[in-house]
């Protein structure tokens, strides 16, 4: 668990959180994070520092992954009263896959909009739909809501590997 307190070290935190060598054999990795907007680029450096282990080299592929993250854990803290963003990350054969859970609070539901040429906010869902595979969110017993998405990995050799 990240904490309000790692997060406002960050990034002089970072060493004493997360050992370096556990990204490599970390499969699956979950963060549970303040509903806090600084808690993004910790998330996002995090999660960064996993593709990495996983040898995920594709900038196209991490580039997504990133903004399919950021968007759904903003979301999560603009629309949730709770005090908490769980946020898992794992890896199939050809797709990571990004959710992101919140306890709700809120009535809001999670929705892609059609905002206005003049509006500033409500395009990151379409954002995620248009960087993924597939997404979508699911409530949860808790009362809270997860929206998951799935980005495809690059298809070819792994950075560094010979052919």
């Amino acid at each position: 668990m990240v904490t309000a307190r790692h997060i406002a070290g960050w990034p002089e935190e970072r060493n004493s959180l997360v050992p370096a060598d556990c990204w490599g054999s970390a499969q699956r990795v979950v963060l549970r994070m303040p509903a806090l907007k600084r808690a993004v680029p910790v998330c996002r450096s995090l999660v960064r520092s996993w593709l990495d282990g996983q040898r995920i080299d594709d900038e196209d592929t991490r580039y997504l992954v990133l903004l399919v993250l950021s968007e759904l854990f903003t979301n999560a803290i603009q629309y949730s009263a709770g005090p908490h963003i769980t946020c898992r990350i794992w890896k199939s054969e050809d797709q990571l896959h990004i959710e992101v859970h919140d306890r709700g609070g809120t009535p809001s539901v999670p929705r892609m909009r059609r905002p206005g040429p003049s509006q500033e906010h409500g395009r990151g869902l379409e954002l995620v739909a248009k960087s993924s595979s597939r997404w979508g969110r699911r409530a949860e017993a808790d009362h809270g809501c997860t929206v998951w998405a799935a980005v495809p990995l690059a298809i070819g050799v792994p950075h560094g590997v010979a052919p």
